[in-house]
């Protein structure tokens, strides 16, 4: 028989917003918790997801772990929204946030978390948010260095964003990071984004292959079809006719 448990019921924005103080509080609570002690299994291990994918699952150990604190639901749910709206405040309120997000980088010990705060990071336009950017490249999760190139193709008019991605592709050791890193690079139409994926069209991995060559259209805004050996005559400067355009490709780009 299912948990008959009431819906929680949805913080709004605008009011998170407006008690900056308490939101800060409530961020931090268990950062500061969590430098104390290691949390790996509980924090984020492989059944995290079932939070969200069960809405029944979490409610009632939800319900008596806010009676004690603040509860690692409430600290992400509060960190997403910030994730997804900071963008839209005042320069001071995004200056006064990116000093809390850099401490929750630095001290929180759930890669969930952080990826939310480099996902936050993205949005902002300002050296302090490339820079935890930047750290995210370096951190031990996965996760979190996928989120970090994910927030580096939305840079796209900073050539120092396009570096920090061919960085990546020629020094991470997750292939799925440096996929990430590719796949962002579709969005930097310079120079040394294209150079970048013309070096991956002779990797070794026919994924990497085929992904330089799915960025290679955006960062050029070309298409020579799908063959890598095609595209490297063409990006080397031999005549080579474009591919004609295909129906679901035209389709895809109307969304």
């Amino acid at each position: 028989m299912p948990i008959k448990s009431k819906p929680t019921q949805p913080v709004e924005i605008s009011s998170y917003l407006k008690t900056s103080s308490q939101c800060v509080s409530l961020l931090l609570a268990g950062t500061v918790a969590l430098s104390a002690v290691s949390l790996s299994g509980c924090q984020d291990g492989p059944l995290y997801a079932m939070k969200t994918v069960n809405p029944y699952f979490p409610l009632k150990e939800w319900k008596e772990d806010e009676e004690l604190g603040v509860t690692d639901h409430q600290r992400r749910t509060q960190l997403a929204k910030l994730s997804e709206t900071i963008d839209k405040l005042p320069p001071d309120r995004q200056e006064f946030w990116a000093g809390h997000l850099q401490q929750m980088l630095e001290n929180d010990q759930s890669p969930e978390m952080r990826r939310l705060v480099v996902r936050a990071a993205g949005r902002l336009d300002s050296p302090a948010g490339l820079k935890m950017i930047e750290q995210g490249l370096d951190d031990a999760s996965i996760k979190v260095r996928m989120e970090a190139c994910r927030s580096l193709g939305m840079k796209t008019e900073n050539e120092d964003a396009t570096r920090l991605l061919v960085a990546a592709i020629g020094t991470d050791t997750s292939q799925d990071v440096k996929h990430s890193a590719i796949d962002a690079l579709a969005n930097h139409k310079n120079k040394i984004a294209v150079d970048s994926l013309r070096l991956a069209l002779s990797d070794r991995n026919p994924v990497t292959r085929t992904l330089a060559v799915q960025s290679l259209r955006g960062a050029t805004g070309k298409n020579y079809g799908d063959d890598p050996r095609v595209w490297i005559a063409a990006l080397d400067g031999k005549p080579t006719e474009e591919a004609p355009v295909r129906f679901a490709d035209r389709f895809r780009e109307l969304f």
